[in-house]
């Protein structure tokens, strides 16, 4: 284990993460408001903790990594961005708790947007930036750790598109990785500057239009009222987040590469067609049965139904209106919902549209071997057939996800929640969402968790944000050992 460079690489990254709670303070000077030197001394102890170990680090360094030391970096990075994150809360004093400090950071980390925060818009404009910056710096990172760096530790979703991104050497970690790298980066901002300027066009200031395009773009959720996107009450606002909702859950490479100019790429891949597909199909029948049986105007229908299962597959997050009162059986639709996510490559969470995709195609490939067994059968994706390496590994991830998500709903349960709430939590946390069910509902928040269970699903948003094997792997003796 090269644990130099790990520490090397941890302490740049807290120094970056102090830097980026600067650009608050902007703000906070034009609005007036209270917490400049508490995030000034919070950017001062996170940066001088990150420079001291980038310092005592950076002397004879071998910046040649494997598997090991970027399974470590990237559990431990999010860690250590959560545990500083929480300083400009606690020094404040707008969330004096830890625990509730540290839930609120880890949720923005994760673009998970879960939150304990009851009155969201009495927090100084300097905080509320910085809770929405952690969106957008994790939101960027989640892309470029799922399209260039997950593949290569072999665990994650994008390993059906090394052959676009960056393909392995050895055990080690591909240059084309820096490349990459940018090329992400790059479309992050563009897309998050135009979404800012239109959500400016809408009547938006530039103080809410900078946070809510950082949580859509993010697949976030973060909001800066307490109504979330309800309190402007613009079909324009609205229609302008699902596109942004909507982009934010496709992968990133196809946006690649329709910028370059093979549009046609959207409709080539199959995972995008199954997400389109799906999405169309729940918006228009949600939309006929609610203009029908509910007797609501079609184009405000169409509309929020459009907005909610956007919001929910993207595992953004945010609401326009409770689902929960459509009728009785959406609680379960969106229950079952809350396991699916968009498209691999992009900043959602979730188990992943072509995880499923494989699954159902290999279940269906059954049939054609019992009844041909001597024949060869792949399962194809994007007319490539699929190493049965890698339909075993979806297998595994998609049963231990599902045997996380019982565990823990057994331990919120046990801790005092009832049972929708506890599923529907873990759900929200483990997929990213934020919003679950029942107490922790879109128009209830997280503070009636028991203390114990926000650092259970503090946890759980750190694995499924992560796809679970990066994090659990740290807890194999033979990880560790050389």
């Amino acid at each position: 284990m090269n644990y130099k460079f790990v520490f090397n690489f941890l302490g740049f990254l807290l120094m970056l993460t102090g830097a980026l709670m600067l650009p608050g303070i902007l703000f906070s000077l034009y609005y007036k408001d209270d917490d400049i030197l508490a995030i000034l001394l919070s950017s001062f102890i996170t940066a001088l903790t990150g420079f001291l170990l980038w310092f005592f680090t950076r002397k004879n360094l071998d910046k040649e990594i494997g598997k090991r030391e970027g399974y470590l970096i990237v559990s431990a990075g999010w860690i250590f961005m959560s545990l500083f994150g929480t300083l400009p809360f606690v020094i404040t004093g707008y969330i004096p708790s830890f625990t509730d400090a540290f839930f609120e950071t880890v949720s923005g980390f994760t673009t998970t947007g879960a939150t304990i925060l009851s009155d969201i818009e009495k927090l100084p404009h300097g905080i509320l930036f910085w809770r929405s910056m952690t969106h957008w710096i994790g939101g960027m990172g989640i892309i470029v750790l799922s399209i260039a760096i997950l593949p290569l530790l072999g665990v994650g979703g994008m390993q059906l598109y090394q052959a676009e991104v960056a393909g392995p050497t050895k055990d080690k970690l591909h240059p084309r990785v820096q490349e990459t790298a940018k090329r992400l980066w790059a479309i992050y901002v563009l897309f998050t500057m135009l979404e800012t300027f239109l959500l400016l066009l809408g009547g938006m200031n530039l103080f809410d239009s900078l946070c809510h395009s950082f949580g859509t773009l993010a697949s976030g959720g973060f909001s800066t009222k307490n109504q979330s996107i309800a309190y402007y009450n613009s079909p324009y606002i609205e229609y302008v987040i699902i596109i942004f909702m909507f982009i934010a859950g496709t992968n990133f490479s196809l946006h690649y590469l329709a910028l370059k100019g093979e549009i046609k790429t959207y409709f080539q891949d199959s995972e995008f067609r199954f997400y389109f597909g799906l999405i169309m199909f729940l918006i228009i029948s949600t939309g006929l049965f609610l203009t029908i049986n509910n007797k609501i105007d079609p184009e405000f229908s169409f509309r929020q139904a459009a907005f909610s299962y956007i919001s929910v597959l993207s595992s953004t997050g945010f609401s326009t209106v409770d689902y929960q009162q459509w009728a009785p059986f959406f609680t379960e639709i969106f229950l079952i919902l809350l396991l699916f996510g968009a498209c691999a490559g992009s900043t959602s969470g979730g188990v992943k549209m072509v995880r499923y995709q494989l699954l159902l195609k290999n279940s269906l490939m059954e049939f054609k071997r019992l009844i041909h067994p001597n024949a060869i059968i792949p399962v194809r994706h994007n007319g490539k057939a699929v190493h049965p390496e890698i339909i075993a590994k979806v297998g595994g991830f998609v049963l231990l996800y599902l045997f996380i998500f019982g565990i823990s709903s057994v331990a919120l349960n046990i801790a005092g929640m009832d049972a929708t709430s506890s599923m529907g939590s873990v759900a929200a946390c483990l997929a990213n969402i934020g919003p679950g069910l029942n107490s922790t509902g879109p128009v209830t928040n997280y503070s009636s968790v028991p203390e114990i269970g926000k650092w259970i699903l503090s946890f759980v948003m750190i694995l499924g944000r992560l796809e679970i094997f990066t994090v659990l792997i740290l807890f194999s003796p033979s990880f560790w050992k050389k």
